[in-house]
């Protein structure tokens, strides 16, 4: 062997023990759930569809049971799948699992603010009020029913004037059930045709597919590679947009703020705000109120809607369903 050679094993070898120390290539402990062996730096990332990464969840459940274990670049990842699993899981353990892992492209959207991807004290503050303001502003009581109500004459009107002719019928619903949740926060109701109404519906949904492009994921598992990925860029773009709307809807509230006569969600969040004023521990923060209303949107409109869409999908499918 000449020196050279030699440098370049001690170079090699060094830099396997580096990975090893700094954890991007562990064996697994003895009590961790099965899988698929790991390569170095990148994990089992060349097993993923990333495109349909649910397709290659399901062929690993096949092979290792409901419980088993993934590594994506150097983080180890147990997954759970199947009714009961899940159920026991996030229903009998849900303390255990309440909180949620730093997934860097939400960290970059909402910087720790709001309530979905908010950690420790922060978390409980804005968890607490929102739940109270909600119930306060008519969720799981009959208030809300009366929204709804409201609603579907609006949509129920919208239908009927296509004549019968084939719609999408998608955009109606995906907008129908944004207005009840936009009734709560914002303290009215848009038309189906308003120009900024249809333009953050779009935003909402073209973020939710940009979150879910492959660019994304590995941004998510490599985020130091974030400066030749750029991956979040059109994501935090469409937020800024959002969050600019929002804005202009808190200022128009804070003109005729009466903490007495609360109308919206966001009125009952400025007056939190002025009350907190005198305190030291700022919870009730501009930020906060921009990502938990982004928080509430986008989750209560995209979980609503799809599945308004695959209920009446099935309908569709099974005919006699529908009938009854």
């Amino acid at each position: 062997w000449n020196s050279s050679t030699s440098i370049v094993l001690v170079l090699i070898l060094a830099f396997l023990s580096i990975l090893k120390t700094a954890g991007f290539w562990n064996n697994r402990s003895q009590n961790f759930p099965p899988g698929p062996r790991p390569l170095p730096i990148i994990g089992n990332l060349l097993l993923f569809d990333l495109k349909r990464p649910y397709r290659t969840y399901l062929q690993l459940s096949k092979k290792y049971g409901p419980v088993f274990s993934v590594q994506m670049g150097h983080r180890n990842v147990v997954v759970i799948s199947g009714y009961e699993t899940v159920k026991e899981a996030l229903v009998n353990q849900a303390d255990a699992f309440a909180e949620r892992p730093n997934i860097p492209i939400f960290e970059d959207l909402t910087k720790g603010n709001g309530v979905i991807f908010a950690h420790g004290e922060n978390w409980k503050v804005m968890r607490r009020f929102a739940l109270t303001a909600l119930r306060d502003f008519g969720m799981g009581k009959k208030a809300i029913e009366d929204r709804i109500v409201e609603e579907y004459k609006h949509l129920a009107d919208t239908i009927a004037s296509q004549q019968g002719n084939p719609i999408d019928a998608s955009k109606i619903i995906n907008a129908a059930v944004a207005n009840i949740i936009v009734s709560i926060l914002f303290g009215k109701r848009f038309d189906y045709k308003d120009s900024r109404f249809v333009r953050i519906l779009n935003l909402t949904n073209e973020s939710m597919r940009l979150a879910g492009k492959p660019l994304v994921t590995v941004y998510n598992i490599f985020p130091y590679l974030g400066f030749l990925l750029r991956a979040n860029k059109p994501l935090l773009r469409n937020r800024d947009e959002f969050h600019t709307f929002v804005k202009s809807i808190f200022v128009e509230n804070l003109k005729n703020l009466d903490k007495n006569d609360q109308r919206s969600f966001i009125d009952a969040f400025l007056v939190k705000q002025q009350e907190e004023k005198s305190t030291t521990s700022g919870y009730f923060h501009n930020n906060n109120l921009l990502s938990l209303v982004s928080n509430l949107f986008t989750a209560g409109v995209e979980t609503i809607t799809t599945t308004l869409n695959w209920g009446f999908l099935l309908m569709l499918k099974y005919p006699e369903i529908q009938s009854k």
